[in-house]
């Protein structure tokens, strides 16, 4: 989650933040909490995530469906220089079903779906800048870029920029997949 939602996101910071809380009060927050974390070493980068789910926010009334509130720390290094993000997040997945580990894991997973389907829209296929805001024309044309990509995947299509740029200069090519005899 982003600062989309700056009172939910004031709430999640002020959650797991742990200056200024006293011995006694961190101990009964670390009851309500789970931490689970995980270090990768791919593409020369090494990689750590730590997540710290919490359930004391369970009740909050803005968000009525919400369970359980995390926090994502990404620590990556690559070539002695580390950089840190934080992410916060809200599930209304129970801890039984989304224990830290098996949320560090979702969060893994939402993460690669974004960036195989929403990236490759935004950057590829420009969805972000388009200027068509109004009317059902934002929706038919996300609904062609989709189509495009499903296509593009079907027919086992690794870069969809080089097929893009291909099917440009071979507009027949483009459309063999949708014609009968294709």
């Amino acid at each position: 989650m982003r600062a989309n939602q700056p009172d939910l996101f004031e709430t999640l910071t002020d959650e797991f933040a742990t200056a200024g809380v006293s011995p006694w009060e961190r101990k009964i927050v670390a009851a309500e909490r789970q931490t689970a974390v995980a270090t990768t070493k791919a593409h020369g980068r090494i990689e750590a995530r730590t997540l710290t789910r919490s359930t004391a926010l369970r009740d909050y009334v803005d968000w009525p469906e919400m369970v359980q509130a995390f926090r994502l720390v990404r620590e990556r290094t690559l070539r002695g220089h580390t950089t840190t993000e934080v992410a916060y997040g809200i599930t209304s997945m129970p801890p039984e079903l989304a224990d830290a580990t098996a949320s560090r894991h979702l969060t893994r997973r939402h993460w690669g779906i974004e960036n195989r389907v929403f990236y490759v829209r935004d950057a590829t296929l420009g969805e972000d800048h388009s200027r068509v805001r109004t009317g059902a024309a934002p929706m038919i044309l996300s609904t062609l870029r989709n189509a495009t990509l499903n296509l593009l995947h079907g027919k086992g299509v690794a870069n969809i920029a080089a097929a893009l740029r291909r099917h440009a200069a071979h507009p027949l090519e483009a459309l063999a997949p949708i014609r009968p005899d294709g």
